[in-house]
């Protein structure tokens, strides 16, 4: 078989689509969305109107074999502004988590809705994360109860910390349907739109990505038909049947994690990208004591050392997508791996990048303080770097490491 590291014609046009859509639609817009903290419809809408927005986007992504096509749009839309890029990509972590559990009757019912159209951009949330239950999965306390007579499920409980939570069209919700088992026994169901019951009332202020709404969402006795359980009520009695007689079942919500981690390190490295670029450019033309100051060496050893590590995150990135999209096992962790390289060289990155422009990078005329505040989240969501460590130490000792 050969091994080769160039795109393909088509992944490079995809990314110099992408690119160019971020560069003259979003980073125009950035700082003025980021100081608003409001989720930047007009910006949806355009993404839409050129089909970088919507369901079929998705699908020619997935169809890439080598998997790289959605961690390479990834990059370049974060490149352009974390805050807006999470307002246009949020949606999709509810999508994986249809498509990871959901039979393909509730993808295509539902993948649609998730996003409305040009004229009508919707978006959708995947709540998974609760005030108690962050790293720990298996403490998760929200509630699913079967009542067979009228084929529905009522769920009670809240989450935290949920991306689009209340404003979605669609929201996707774990929650415990035998809390015998602990994070064994969850599954994930779709709320309608519309649903009673489903409130999304405390929206959180946050150090970055603040393009992209964030809330806490509570749930009151909402009731859902039983054609709402993604998966299916007979998938999931036989999960749970397996589920005890033996600890291999995985829960939906690590499952949808899994599909994700990649794209996720992509976003991060479009962030320290970016960061890394403006620094470049800016140590270029910045002349202290008579000359640019990147002819010091410490500062050009600290943007080689960022170049660097930006180049090694992505290829941990392309390789953990390649292995998703072939079915290749995690054996080491490698989806972790990539996701953990990411997110700490965009925090170390990003933090450099301030400390080359000295006092201007503090200032929010320069993108590098924003980029700084987007970037530190990429080693807490979708399981902190303690947690990815954890994963991986797992998956090389075979051990249960606590």
């Amino acid at each position: 078989m050969e091994f080769w590291l160039d795109l393909n014609e088509e992944q490079n046009d995809l990314r110099e689509w992408v690119h160019g859509f971020a560069e003259s639609v979003i980073r125009p817009a950035a700082a003025e969305w980021d100081e608003r903290e409001e989720t930047p419809w007009p910006v949806l809408q355009e993404a839409a109107k050129i089909g970088l927005y919507g369901f079929e986007f998705l699908i020619n992504a997935w169809s890439d074999t080598a998997g790289l096509s959605l961690p390479v749009a990834n990059e370049e839309l974060f490149w352009g502004d974390g805050g807006i890029a999470m307002a246009i990509s949020g949606t999709s972590l509810a999508v994986a988590a249809i498509y990871g559990s959901g039979s393909p009757d509730q993808l295509v019912e539902w993948v649609p809705q998730c996003f409305g159209d040009a004229d009508d951009p919707k978006v959708a949330a995947f709540c998974s994360t609760e005030p108690e239950a962050g790293s720990d999965v298996g403490a998760m306390r929200t509630r699913a109860v079967y009542h067979e007579a009228t084929d529905e499920w009522v769920l009670n409980g809240q989450k935290a910390y949920a991306t689009n939570g209340g404003i979605a069209n669609v929201h996707v919700v774990t929650a415990s349907v035998d809390p015998s088992l602990g994070s064994r026994g969850q599954a994930a169901f779709i709320i309608p739109p519309g649903t009673p019951g489903l409130a999304g009332t405390r929206k959180l202020k946050k150090l970055g990505l603040r393009a992209s709404h964030t809330a806490d969402v509570f749930l009151d006795d909402v009731r859902i038909p039983g054609s709402c359980l993604l998966g299916g009520k007979e998938a999931l009695d036989e999960r749970l049947a397996r589920s005890k007689a033996g600890p291999r079942a995985k829960n939906a919500s690590m499952r949808t994690f899994e599909l994700s981690r990649p794209a996720v390190g992509a976003q991060a490295i479009g962030i320290a990208r970016g960061a890394y670029e403006y620094a470049l450019e800016y140590a270029k033309n910045r002349v202290q004591f008579g000359r640019p100051i990147i002819e010091n060496q410490a500062i050009a050893f600290a943007l080689a050392d960022m170049r660097m590590e930006i180049d090694a995150a992505r290829l941990l990135v392309w390789r953990a997508a390649w292995m998703g999209r072939n079915d290749r096992p995690f054996s080491a962790g490698e989806g972790s791996m990539s996701k953990l390289k990411a997110g700490e060289v965009a925090v170390a990155v990003t933090e450099k990048a301030v400390q080359i422009l000295g006092g201007a990078g503090y200032l929010r005329e320069h993108p590098v303080e924003r980029m700084y505040r987007d970037a530190k989240i990429y080693t807490i969501f979708e399981g902190t770097s303690e947690i990815q460590r954890l994963v991986i130490s797992r998956a090389i000792s075979g051990m249960q490491i606590r």
